[in-house]
């Protein structure tokens, strides 16, 4: 059996397993109060070519969106997500769990604008409804889209005229930044965002993520808010090693441009067996439509995601691939399909 189902079935770049072998027996204060980490913020403030952003080492991406949407937000404030967006979604309701409502959007491309906002600023005008305060959004989506530095910096422009928060989930930040034609690099997160999070578990690390605070109000007493939601690691250093060595000679970036590479062999193998897809991706995920006794075969040698019914025959599934994956396996998995489809 071998995984298309997400890019984090692999346990971790082997550059990271080495980085963490090689200081196993070392000893490092406690808390991400040590020098690994120190030194993994500082190269992350590099990519940002941003020396006044906090930076702060969380373990996971469901923990991450939590604690910070919930210290951002006063108790009746909302956030407005994409409808496919993970804190709506897959998050098992850990937003709403805190007080603060999601307020999610429709969309076709898992994006939003400041068009599909609006009108829920027009709905939320007095005390009787929930205040929208923030506007989260992925790059990549969660389903393989990516914005573009032009819609980066226009929702911007829209969201601080509006006194709007704008925050970014980058658990596949890597992909994201991955697709030149977006034009979007780190320095512009730092330049046009409030906060977002550079994505570590998705992205080749055993685990973690790192997330930057831009904004000068966020920045207070965030540690507080981190210790009370456990988001604090008494081994922080682990974290910080996996990030100092991501952002080491553009690992971090060769491994999202990696993972487009191989999801485009798989996306140009399915265009020209005449195969559609449920969305337009560039990115490490694709969402090919396929009939159902072709994923039924096909599961028996290759785990996918089924993502969305298409009909009484057919689905939509995702296929991801990962800092592991091979041109061999996909190839493998090229020549198998033939006989899936028979």
């Amino acid at each position: 059996m071998y995984r298309f189902n997400n890019d984090y079935s692999e346990c971790a770049h082997p550059r990271i397993l080495k980085a963490l072998l090689a200081t196993s027996e070392e000893q490092y204060t406690g808390y991400g109060a040590d020098e690994i980490t120190e030194q993994a913020k500082k190269r992350i403030r590099e990519k940002c070519r941003n020396d006044n952003v906090d930076i702060h080492f969380i373990s996971g991406g469901t923990l991450t969106n939590l604690t910070f949407i919930s210290h951002a937000l006063k108790p009746y404030e909302a956030v407005i997500a994409a409808s496919t967006g993970h804190i709506n979604v897959h998050e098992t309701g850990a937003i709403e769990a805190t007080g603060h409502k999601v307020i999610d959007v429709e969309t076709n491309d898992g994006k939003l604008t400041p068009e599909l906002i609006q009108p829920i600023l027009d709905e939320h005008v007095d005390e009787h409804s929930v205040l929208p305060a923030m506007v989260y959004i992925s790059n990549t989506t969660e389903v393989g889209t990516v914005y573009t530095l032009e819609e980066i910096k226009r929702l911007s422009e829209y969201c601080h005229a509006k006194e709007l928060l704008l925050y970014l989930d980058g658990a596949r930040l890597s992909m994201g930044l991955a697709v030149e034609e977006s034009n979007l690099q780190f320095s512009h997160l730092a330049e046009y965002l409030d906060a977002f999070y550079i994505g570590g578990t998705k992205c080749g690390a055993m685990f973690g993520e790192a997330l930057i605070l831009v904004k000068e109000d966020l920045k207070k007493n965030f540690r507080y808010h981190m210790k009370q939601h456990g988001a604090i690691m008494a081994k922080g250093w682990i974290t910080g090693l996996q990030f100092y060595e991501l952002f080491q000679d553009d690992l971090y970036d060769k491994i999202g441009k990696h993972c487009n590479e191989m999801a485009c062999i798989l996306k140009t193998f399915f265009t020209e067996q005449g195969y559609t897809f449920s969305t337009h991706s560039k990115t490490n995920q694709i969402f090919p439509i396929l009939p159902n006794e072709v994923i039924k075969r096909m599961s028996r040698d290759y785990m996918v995601a089924e993502w969305k019914k298409i009909d009484e025959t057919h689905t939509a599934v995702r296929f991801c691939t990962s800092f592991a994956t091979t041109q061999q396996e996909i190839e493998r998995f090229c020549n198998d399909f033939q006989n899936y489809v028979k």
